[in-house]
């Protein structure tokens, strides 16, 4: 006899996997929209809408999916506009984050929110969220199975989103989104593309807590983005 659980679940890990090769654009499997539809045709009401935040928090559900599951105290989504223009993607989340289940409420968190206040924005109407969703272990960075394992739900929520612009904070952020090992020292001042999407990497604002000299250098970047982004406006 069939688990119907096992199955459910076997259902929603291929559909997220085919999600995830769609938005990277590959084609070696069916990863088209009517498949997916198949998909969501099993067992359940057909999807009649595209893919939303709540449809990825979802499918993410109590995640066990990488070691990380197991130190954690809460899962750390995202929060913000649905439908923001600028989205800032992070590390992961540290001890006051995964603590109240919100991306950058920390000292780090703090400096974020004056960084969008400068550029003429409040938390409300940009999005946050985090490559990892769960707290590493003593505030360690991301492990590259890690990051392979979580990213994909990052990349369907920067597909539903549909930002203008990505603010890629810091190295593992800059590096995962643009396939790059090159440093942030050398990524930041300029844009680059992902999936049809203005990324502007530059400095963590933990970073910038203990080197708060390069805090002219993110002003800098910053100017750069409110050029573009009130241009798109």
């Amino acid at each position: 006899m069939i688990d119907k659980l096992a199955f459910s679940e076997a259902l929603a890990e291929i559909k997220h996997t085919l999600r995830s090769l769609a938005v990277k654009g590959y084609r070696g499997f069916d990863c088209s929209a009517p498949s997916l539809a198949k998909l969501d045709r099993w067992g359940q009401a057909p999807a009649e809408a595209p893919e939303t935040l709540d449809d990825i928090r979802t499918d993410l559900g109590d995640c066990q999916r990488c070691r990380l599951a197991a130190g954690r105290t809460n899962i750390v989504f995202g929060t913000g506009n649905s439908r923001a223009k600028l989205v800032f993607v992070g590390e992961g989340p540290g001890f006051e984050e995964d603590q109240q289940g919100e991306p950058f409420v920390g000292p780090a968190g703090q400096l974020l929110t004056k960084i969008i206040e400068a550029i003429q924005l409040d938390r409300e109407q940009v999005y946050i969220c985090n490559i990892v969703k769960c707290r590493p272990p003593g505030n360690r960075n991301p492990l590259l199975d890690e990051i392979e394992t979580c990213s994909p739900f990052l990349e369907r929520q920067l597909a539903a989103i549909r930002p203008d612009f990505v603010c890629a904070l810091g190295t593992i952020a800059a590096q995962t989104l643009l396939k790059t090992t090159a440093p942030i020292s050398r990524l930041r001042g300029r844009f680059y593309d992902y999936m049809g999407i203005k990324v502007l990497p530059t400095y963590h604002p933990a970073y910038l807590l203990r080197n708060p000299e390069k805090k002219r250098d993110v002003w800098e970047d910053m100017k750069m983005l409110m050029k573009e982004f009130n241009n798109e406006k």
